[in-house]
C-alpha cells in the first residue's frame, strides 16, 4: 500500500500571524480611590512628573479613563497588574 504526496497548502497571512501590534494600558474611573491618590500611583509605578500623573489623572476623573503606558503584551499585562494590585481599575487593548 503507498501513499499518494499530498499537496500542503501555507497558511496565509491572519490575524493570528500578523505582528503583534503594540498594546495600550487604560486606567478607568472608579468610585473609590481619591484623585490625589490616583496621581501618586502614576508617579510611582511610571515614574511620571507630578505634572504629567496630575493630568493622566484628570483624564481618567474627567473622561472616565487615560492611556498610561503602551509597549509590547508582556509590559502591558506587568503594568495593568502592578495597577490592580495599587487598587486601580486597569485594562489593556491592542493599540490601533
Amino acid at each position: 500500500m503507498s501513499t499518494a504526496p499530498v499537496e500542503v497548502q501555507e497558511p496565509g497571512i491572519d490575524q493570528s500571524t500578523r505582528a503583534d501590534l503594540p498594546w495600550k494600558v487604560l486606567v478607568w474611573n472608579d468610585p473609590i480611590n481619591t484623585m490625589s491618590y490616583v496621581a501618586f500611583v502614576f508617579q510611582k509605578l511610571f515614574g511620571y512628573s507630578k505634572d504629567k500623573a496630575h493630568a493622566l489623572m484628570l483624564d481618567v476623573h474627567l473622561k472616565g479613563k487615560a492611556v498610561v503606558s503602551h509597549g509590547p503584551r508582556e509590559k502591558a499585562e506587568l503594568d495593568v497588574f502592578r495597577l490592580h494590585e495599587h487598587g486601580l481599575w486597569a485594562t489593556m487593548e491592542h493599540d490601533s
